[in-house]
Order: C-alpha cells, then structure tokens, then sequence
C-alpha cells in the first residue's frame, strides 16, 4: 500500500485517542415501532469525530446511515422512535437536551445539507429569505444585515450574480446550484458540524466535483468537522479522513480511507468495492455486484446480517456465521471490521479475489476493538494530493 510521511490515523478522526473529540456518538440505538414489528434501523453504533476532519458513512439504502444523522440533529423526537446511547457535542448529550436546546444547537452549531435540495428548500419562498429565516433565528440582526449575509454566502459557495439570485424561487435554480444553495444555508452560522447526506446524489459529475470541491474549500476556512453520507465510495475517496461503513443498522467496518480501499477486513465492504469501476485497471469482466437484497431490519437474519449474501461463509466452522453476531474487533491498528473469519486469513482472501498485494495483519490482535482504543499505533497513510483513489 503506498504511504507517505504524512501520519494522520484513522485513531485520530475515529476514536478519542487524540483528545477530547467534538462529537461523540456511543451505542447509538434508533428502533420504529410497527404495526409488523420493531425496525431497528440503527443498532449500537459508536464513532468519534473531531473538528476540521471528514467521515465518510458508506452503505445501501436501509443500512441506517441517514437515521443515524437524523438522531445527531434530534429530528427523531417527534416520532415514535425509541432512541438510547449518547450523542456528545462538545460534551452535551443531545439526546437528553430539551427541545428549546436542540432548536439553538441546530442550524447554529450543527448543520445538515439534506439528500434533495428541491424537496427540502420551500418552493413559496425565495431562496434569500430562507436563508434569511436561517441566518436571524440565532442572530438578533436586522432584515437589511441578514440579506447582505445570504448574499455573502450564496457569493462564496459560487453562485453567480448573488445579488440578482438572492430573489430567485428554488426552481429556478439548476440542480447543482439548488446543492450550492443548500450549503450555504447550512453554513451561514458558521456550524462546527456539517453532515452532508447524499451531497451529490443525481449531479453529473462535473457539478459533483465541484460540490466536493466546494465542501473542503469551506471546511478549511471555517474548519468545520463533516459528515458525508453516500453509497458511493468513490465520493468519500477523495474528501474523507475515515470511512465508516455500514450494513443492517451496524457499523461492520471502520478504518482510514486508505486502508479501507487497500486493505478492507469485511466481505460487505469487498462487495462494495468490486462493483464499482476503476480507472486504475483494465477490466475485462463486468462488474461484480453483491448478490441478493438487503435484509429485513424487522426480520434480521440469525448471527451475522450479512450471512445470507456472503460469498465466503465456508471459510468459517461450523455454524458460526449463523449462530453469533460478530464482534467489531480491531484487525491492525485504527482498523477493525465485524466478521467471523479470522483478519489474517481475511487479508489472504482479499488479495486473493483483487490481485492487490497482500497487506501483513498482525497475529495479536483478536480483542474487541474498545479494548484496544489506547494502543494505537500511528499507521501512515497516503498523500491525497499525489495518488487519486480508485
């Protein structure tokens, strides 16, 4: 795998080692009841993220990662959903907050772009008073101070003529400019957290490119952590520090972004890769999808929810993969992954189905991965700026 000098761990965006995180997410739990049963859309997901850093959540529809955001921003209280864990920000647990604090938190110190900036801008009200409405509900400004602020943002995320577009409805922007609008009211309080769901869902990829663009340029002026929610890995490949990646309401792996795309430790994640195409490569073969749908989240499958679909079940005794659920234990330092085949012989298989070199797992390391929070060791990782990703 190549590295550089550069020796940013996954340790230092994931977990806590590199001090007091901004936001920290324990043993998050959001259930639905129904009518059909209990929908556990997110089932004890832990992460850590600190400020001016980047996490990618990756995953199918339906493998909770929205939820998971929508719970950060305390849009769940008003629904039947039944919540437990903690959600620190800056030490504050949201989810025992009232609800007047939760409305002063969001939109001011937490933000979100959401997945369909034409559903989710208001097609009765320009785009300058809703960023206007955003801007004055924390500021004790004037209407004049506040509309000279939305066309100060709209100007800095490359709206051309600002002043003429601060009076424009949402369908009269274009697709990415709605994105661009979107960000703007997100940032206009300056929010130390963003999340960013599907950012460049239905773009084509120039505009998308510019989005992500976008996203770091203002990241690095405002120094905001963010959280970008995609399926795509190719998008999280070159904005991201850390990549979560989720399945059935579970984290079943977490790592740095290079190891992750060199080294992944789970087969969901090796599934996630082989379908999607690379430039890197001559491909002679079609793309490998991951067969089969994702599961039931009233009806989990026994032991591992990803059993059904897995292609390397026999590489397990007996019945484990359908008997137990999966620990998330650490596979090398800063990387850990929710499987029942042993991390040494993962990364022979691995090298085996991709034709990449084989990356050394260290022998030691079975524990669960809480146990090992305070021996990692930095794992050096590759300059972004010299190597695109796949």
């Amino acid at each position: 795998m190549p590295v550089s000098s550069d020796t940013r761990t996954v340790s230092d965006s994931l977990t806590a080692d590199a001090g007091t995180p901004f936001l920290d997410v324990r043993d998050l739990h959001v259930h639905f009841p129904t009518d059909d049963g209990l929908v556990k859309a997110v089932d004890g997901l832990d992460f850590t993220l600190a400020r001016g850093q980047t996490v990618g959540i990756v995953g199918e529809s339906g493998s909770g990662k929205s939820v998971a955001s929508l719970a950060i921003l305390g849009l769940h209280r008003r629904s039947k959903a039944k919540l437990s864990g903690e959600i620190l920000l800056d030490g504050e647990d949201l989810l025992t907050v009232s609800d007047e604090r939760i409305r002063s938190l969001r939109g001011n110190q937490m933000a979100m772009v959401f997945q369909d900036p034409l559903s989710a801008l208001h097609p009765y009200y320009t785009i300058g008073n809703q960023i206007v409405e955003a801007y004055r509900i924390h500021n004790a400004v004037s209407k004049d101070a506040a509309r000279k602020r939305a066309i100060e943002m709209l100007d800095r995320v490359g709206i051309p003529n600002p002043n003429r577009r601060v009076d424009q409805y949402p369908h009269e922007f274009s697709g990415g400019m709605r994105q661009r609008a979107m960000i703007a009211m997100a940032l206009v309080n300056d929010p130390k957290l963003l999340i960013a769901d599907e950012p460049t869902t239905a773009l084509d990829v120039t505009i998308q490119a510019q989005i992500l663009d976008l996203m770091k340029d203002l990241q690095k002026e405002f120094g905001s952590a963010i959280i970008i929610i995609t399926h795509d890995l190719g998008v999280v490949a070159n904005v991201a520090d850390a990549i979560l990646v989720m399945y059935a309401g579970k984290c079943v792996e977490k790592g740095s972004v290079d190891e992750v795309f060199y080294a992944p430790q789970h087969p969901y994640t090796w599934g996630l890769l082989a379908s999607m195409p690379r430039l890197d490569k001559d491909r002679s073969e079609r793309l490998d999808p991951i067969p089969g749908n994702p599961p039931s989240l009233i009806n989990l499958p026994s032991g591992c929810a990803f059993n059904p679909r897995c292609a390397h079940r026999s590489e397990v005794e007996g019945d484990l993969c359908r008997s137990q659920v999966p620990e998330l234990l650490e596979a090398r330092p800063g990387q850990s992954a929710r499987c029942h085949i042993p991390a040494a012989r993962r990364a022979d298989i691995y090298a085996q189905i991709s034709g990449e070199e084989r990356i050394p797992v260290p022998d030691q390391i079975s524990a669960p991965v809480q146990d090992l929070a305070q021996d990692h060791v930095p794992v050096p990782v590759q300059d972004k700026s010299s190597d695109r990703k796949p």
